[in-house]
C-alpha cells in the first residue's frame, strides 16, 4: 500500500513515529612529520570547534523547523568537540507536500516543519596513525525527530557543511502512530534509498553502496570519493614539491585508508 502524505491522514493524537538520521563523515590528510600532524589537528580543532558546530546544528534546526530549547557544547583537550541540542515543535501546524518527497532538502534558509521531543548532536574525533603519515578527522551527527518532517531533509546541508572523503549515513523510522480508526502506521512517507535525498551533482562524485532492510524501515548508505587532487591531502606544501614516486606512494596510502574505512575492514597492504 502506497504511503499517503501525512497531511491527508487523520491521526489519533500526535504523530509518535521517531525518525533518526545518523550522518558520519571522514576527512583524511597525509601528514609526514609530527609537526605536520600537530598542525593538522590544530587546524581541525579550530575549523570545527564547538562554536562552529553549534552554528551548523542551529541551521539544521531551522531546516527541520525546530525551536532550540537547550544547547550543551564542549571543546575537549587535547582535541575534539561535542554539541547537543534539545529541540521542540516548530511554530506551524502543517508541513508542505515537499516534506514527504524523496528529494534533497534545502540549503540554509528557514523551512518550517512540525516536530516534537527531538534532539540533534555532534561529536568530533580527530586522530592519527601511530607510525604512518595518515591523520583523520571524523564527525558523527545525529538528528532525531518525532512528528511529520523527516530529518533526511537536513542531509543535503550537512554534506555541504563538511569536506568529506567518506560518508556513512543511517536512517531509521521507529515505533508507530495510529489513524482515527486505530490502524497503526509504522512509516508515514515513501523511501527507497537515502541516495534519493542526495543531489545528483554530489552522487556523481562518490561510489555508493546501499544496505536496506525495508521491512524494518532501516536504511544505510556508504559513500566514497571517486577521485581526488593530491594537493587537497597535503598539509603545508603541494605535490609539485614531490617527485613522481613520492606522489604515487602518498596517493596509494590515502586510497588504502579510504578503502579500509569504506569497507569497514583492514586490508592487505601492497608493497
Amino acid at each position: 500500500m502506497k504511503i499517503t502524505p501525512e497531511q491527508t491522514i487523520k491521526l489519533h493524537g500526535f504523530n509518535n513515529l521517531t525518525k533518526s538520521l545518523s550522518f558520519n563523515m571522514y576527512d583524511i590528510c597525509y601528514t609526514r612529520t609530527k609537526e605536520e600532524r600537530e598542525a593538522y589537528l590544530e587546524y581541525i580543532d579550530e575549523q570545527y570547534n564547538a562554536d562552529r558546530l553549534t552554528t551548523i546544528l542551529q541551521t539544521v534546526s531551522n531546516i527541520i523547523g525546530a525551536h532550540v530549547l537547550n544547547i550543551a557544547k564542549q571543546d575537549y583537550f587535547p582535541q575534539g568537540a561535542s554539541v547537543t541540542m534539545l529541540v521542540s515543535e516548530g511554530p506551524v501546524e502543517t508541513a508542505p507536500t515537499s516534506s514527504f518527497q524523496e528529494s534533497p532538502g534545502p540549503l540554509p534558509e528557514t523551512v518550517l516543519m512540525h516536530l516534537d521531543k527531538s534532539h540533534i548532536t555532534v561529536h568530533t574525533y580527530p586522530e592519527y596513525h601511530p607510525d604512518e603519515g595518515i591523520s583523520t578527522f571524523r564527525a558523527d551527527i545525529d538528528v532525531s525527530t518525532c512528528g511529520e518532517i523527516s530529518p533526511l531533509k537536513a542531509l543535503n546541508y550537512l554534506i555541504h557543511s563538511f569536506d568529506t572523503d567518506i560518508m556513512t549515513i543511517d536512517y531509521r523510522v521507529r515505533g508507530f502512530t495510529r489513524d482515527i480508526s486505530g490502524h497503526k502506521l509504522f512509516i508515514d512517507h515513501d523511501i527507497n534509498s537515502i541516495q534519493n535525498y542526495i543531489p545528483e551533482e554530489v552522487q556523481e562524485q562518490y561510489d555508493m553502496i546501499d544496505v536496506n532492510v525495508y521491512q524494518e524501515n532501516i536504511f544505510h548508505t556508504k559513500c566514497k570519493l571517486k577521485a581526488f587532487d593530491l594537493d587537497n591531502y597535503l598539509f603545508g606544501y603541494t605535490k609539485v614539491t614531490l617527485d613522481a614516486g613520492e606522489q604515487d606512494k602518498i596517493t596509494k596510502r590515502i586510497t588504502e585508508e579510504m578503502d579500509e574505512i569504506y569497507y569497514g575492514k583492514n586490508m592487505k597492504r601492497g608493497t
